[in-house]
């Protein structure tokens, strides 16, 4: 048995995020399955472990943590991923950059916020409605703080870092519900360097699809 253990579930953005994380860290890892359809999050054994009920749940180093974000720093701090610069200013960029998805349009699109959205629209929204109204101005307002940086393979630089962990489960997302990306030349590009890359390519929810 594996000593690092992730707690997640297919197609959660946010357990995409550690899967690319662990992957660029070549931490072999134990993926547990927490069937969110199903309600497994709910469950008193999930409770326990994250009382939010929320994945992924990462147990490394004899610790356990808990939202993606925090899990990515302690990554980053231990294994020297260099997911973030170390100038304050560039490393405050980077930052606001990958919040602007994991933080801001990421929450609203999860599904029991988007399911319950649309249960009080009257019958205004639907589904695709409801993800059509954030993800692309989501993406709009990512591509334009992008901007500070030079077009190169990856978001802000040569290599992957935090902002291309965050772009790629949201870029999945948008796929899913036929979102418009044609707009998003660059974010295009981008996604195509990460989807050669190996520890994206691993981490992909079709890798980790049930059955």
């Amino acid at each position: 048995m594996a000593d690092t253990v992730l707690w997640d579930y297919w197609r959660s953005s946010a357990s995409y995020r550690l899967r690319i994380a662990l992957n660029l860290a070549g931490i072999s890892y134990e993926s547990r399955s927490v069937d969110l359809v199903a309600g497994d999050h709910r469950t008193a054994d999930h409770l326990a472990r994250n009382p939010q009920g929320l994945v992924p749940v990462l147990d490394i180093d004899g610790q356990r943590f808990t939202q993606s974000l925090a899990c990515l720093t302690y990554l980053d701090a231990t294994r020297g991923l260099g997911l973030r610069p170390q100038d304050p200013v560039a490393r405050a960029h980077v930052e606001a950059l990958a919040q602007s998805i994991a933080v801001d349009l990421h929450p609203v699109c999860n599904l029991s916020v988007a399911r319950f959205g649309v249960s009080q629209s009257g019958g205004a929204l639907d589904m695709a409605g409801w993800m059509h109204h954030f993800i692309g101005p989501g993406l709009q307002a990512f591509a334009a703080l992008l901007e500070r940086w030079e077009d190169a393979p990856f978001c802000t630089g040569a290599s992957p870092g935090l902002a291309d962990i965050c772009l790629m489960p949201q870029l999945y997302n948008a796929r899913r519900w036929e979102v418009d990306l044609a707009p998003f030349p660059r974010l295009l590009r981008i996604e195509q360097s990460c989807a050669a890359h190996p520890a994206f390519d691993a981490a992909h929810p079709d890798r980790h699809r049930p059955g």
